[in-house]
C-alpha cells in the first residue's frame, strides 16, 4: 500500500519526503542565530578598566588614576560613579577635566574617561589597603595601594647647605624647608639659639616673619640671615634654629665658619706723619704696624717708595706673625740725599700680607746743613766790615 492509501485509511493528513526535509533543515538554523544573539548579549556590557591596578607608594604621596569606563552595549549608559572600601582618613576625589563628576554618561559603543586622585595620609600603618571602583551595578574595578612604609606625623625643617664660611663681615644667608607631614595646619614659631651678639633672621615669602603657617602635607620655604658681630673672633659656630607648635616641631642645626677679616694700620706711635732732615744727613722714624682684623696675620713685609738718591730701610724688615689686636713697632730708617735742596718731600711707606696692606704718605721737610748757615753769616760779617772800613777810609776825604 502506498503511503498516500495509509495516510487516508489512518486519517491522518500525508507529509510528503521533500516537505518534512525542509523543516527539518529550518529547525536547527533557527536554534543556532538564537544562540549567537544570546551569546553576543552576553558579551555586551559596561566595564571599567586601568592598566595599573595595584601601586606602591610612600605615606603622603597623592596617586591619579586614569580611568576609562567602556560601553560595549547598544544603549545609552548614565552609571553612578563612586569608591567603596577606601580607608578612614584617605582623601580621594573623582573628576573629569576641571568638573568633580558623579556619574557618567557613555553612548553605545564608546568610551569616556575620567581621573581618580588618592592621597595616602602621613599617619598609616604599612601594608596594602584595597578599594573599588563602582559604576552603578553595572561594573566594578577593584584597586590595590600598597604602603611602602610605616606613617608618621611630624615636621621636617632641612636645608640642603648647613655650613657656610666667610669672614666676619659677612652675611651668610640659608634657604630651608619647612614640611608639615601632618594632617593639620599648623603655625609654626621660628626660633634660633645663637650666640650672644649674634642676629638672626627669618623670611617668609620674602618678608621678615617670627612665624610661619603651613597646610597639610604642604612644604614652606624659609629663608634664614645669620650675621656675627664685627669683632667675632675667628672659628666654628653652632647656631640651632627650631620651627615648632604645641604637637610637633623640628630643629634644624646651621654651622658657620668665621675665618676673621683681614686689616691692618699703619702709623707712628702719636700719629704725626712727618718730619724734618738735612740734607745727606740719616733719620730714624718710628713706626706702629696694628693688626685691626679679627684673623691673624703673617709675613708682612715692609717696602717704601722713595725720592731719587734717598735710602729708606726698615728694622726689621718683616714680621712673621700678627694676632688679631697686637701691635709691632718697627723704625724707618731714612738717609737723604746730599744733593737734597731746602724743602718738602714725599716718602710712601707700606705694610703687606697676601691678604690685605696698608699704605701711608710721610712729609720730610729737608733743611739746610748748619756749616753752610754758619759760612753764611761768615761772609755777611766779612761784607760788613768791609764796608765799614770803606767808609771810614773814604768818609773822611
Amino acid at each position: 500500500m502506498s503511503p498516500w492509501a495509509n495516510a487516508q485509511e489512518k486519517g491522518v493528513a500525508p507529509v510528503l519526503k521533500n516537505e518534512t526535509i525542509a523543516e527539518e533543515e529550518l529547525m536547527p538554523v533557527t536554534a543556532e542565530v538564537r544562540l549567537e544573539e544570546e551569546k553576543t548579549a552576553e558579551q555586551a556590557r559596561l566595564f571599567l578598566y586601568t592598566p595599573y591596578t595595584k601601586l606602591s607608594a610612600p605615606p603622603g604621596e597623592t596617586i591619579n588614576y586614569s580611568i576609562d569606563i567602556v560601553n560595549d552595549t547598544q544603549e545609552l549608559k548614565n552609571p553612578d560613579i563612586s569608591v567603596k572600601g577606601i580607608p578612614s582618613g584617605w582623601e580621594w576625589e573623582l573628576k573629569s577635566g576641571n568638573y568633580i563628576i558623579n556619574q557618567m554618561a557613555v553612548m553605545p559603543n564608546d568610551k569616556k574617561s575620567f581621573n581618580l586622585q588618592v592621597t595616602i595620609p602621613h599617619r598609616v600603618n604599612r601594608g596594602s589597603y584595597r578599594f573599588v571602583v563602582s559604576a552603578g551595578e553595572e561594573a566594578e574595578l577593584p584597586l590595590t595601594i600598597t604602603v611602602t612604609s610605616q606613617g608618621t606625623f611630624k615636621t621636617e625643617f632641612n636645608t640642603t647647605q648647613p655650613n657656610m664660611q666667610g669672614t666676619s663681615t659677612s652675611n651668610f644667608n640659608f634657604n630651608a624647608t619647612l614640611n608639615n607631614k601632618t594632617a593639620e595646619t599648623q603655625l609654626y614659631a621660628l626660633m634660633a639659639t645663637a650666640p650672644r651678639g649674634w642676629n638672626v633672621l627669618f623670611r617668609v615669602a620674602g618678608k621678615q616673619a617670627t612665624s610661619a603657617q603651613v597646610e597639610p602635607n604642604a612644604t614652606e620655604n624659609i629663608s634664614i640671615e645669620i650675621t656675627p658681630p664685627g669683632n667675632v673672633e675667628a672659628g666654628t659656630y653652632s647656631i640651632p634654629v627650631q620651627a615648632t607648635t604645641g604637637t610637633t616641631s623640628d630643629e634644624l642645626e646651621l654651622e658657620v665658619v668665621v675665618t676673621g677679616s683681614y686689616d691692618l694700620e699703619l702709623t707712628t706711635p702719636r700719629g704725626l706723619l712727618s718730619s724734618d732732615i738735612t740734607a745727606g744727613d740719616t733719620k730714624r722714624i718710628d713706626l706702629v704696624i696694628r693688626n685691626t682684623g679679627s684673623a691673624e696675620l703673617k709675613d708682612i713685609k715692609l717696602s717704601s717708595s722713595k725720592p731719587a738718591e734717598w735710602e729708606v730701610s726698615f728694622e726689621p724688615v718683616s714680621i712673621e706673625l700678627l694676632a688679631a689686636g697686637e701691635t709691632e713697632n718697627v723704625q724707618a730708617v731714612v738717609r737723604a740725599s746730599r744733593k737734597a735742596i731746602p724743602g718738602d718731600y714725599a716718602l710712601n711707606m707700606s705694610a703687606n700680607t697676601p691678604e690685605t696692606n696698608e699704605s701711608i704718605s710721610f712729609r720730610m721737610t729737608v733743611k739746610t746743613p748748619m756749616l753752610w748757615g754758619w759760612i753764611g753769616v761768615g761772609i755777611i760779617l766779612l761784607v760788613t766790615a768791609v764796608i765799614l772800613y770803606l767808609f771810614r777810609k773814604f768818609g773822611r776825604r
